[in-house]
């Protein structure tokens, strides 16, 4: 996956992928965002139900899509914060 300063979240919010969880990741992600003052590096929406229910609950980082672990950061998003770490 291309590494950007920004990172684009989109999660589906559908109704099986918020069921299967996408409601509690979204609050996650949000959360860690603030915590770790990235507000201006990471942006988190919700998008409409994308059509593949039967793998969700699904997402796309940075326009590449991906399944959403319930509850998680996403990789790029840990990276981003090791690596103002190691500046």
């Amino acid at each position: 996956m291309k590494r950007d300063k920004h990172i684009d979240i989109e999660l589906c919010m559908g109704s099986a992928c918020f069921a299967r969880g996408n409601r509690f990741t979204a609050s996650v992600i949000d959360d860690f965002v603030k915590k770790h003052g990235l507000e201006k590096e990471v942006h988190v929406h919700g998008s409409m139900c994308e059509n593949r229910c039967r793998t969700g609950p699904n997402g796309r980082i940075n326009g590449e899509s991906c399944s959403c672990s319930v509850g998680e950061v996403p990789q790029p998003i840990l990276e981003l914060v090791r690596d103002r770490r190691t500046k």
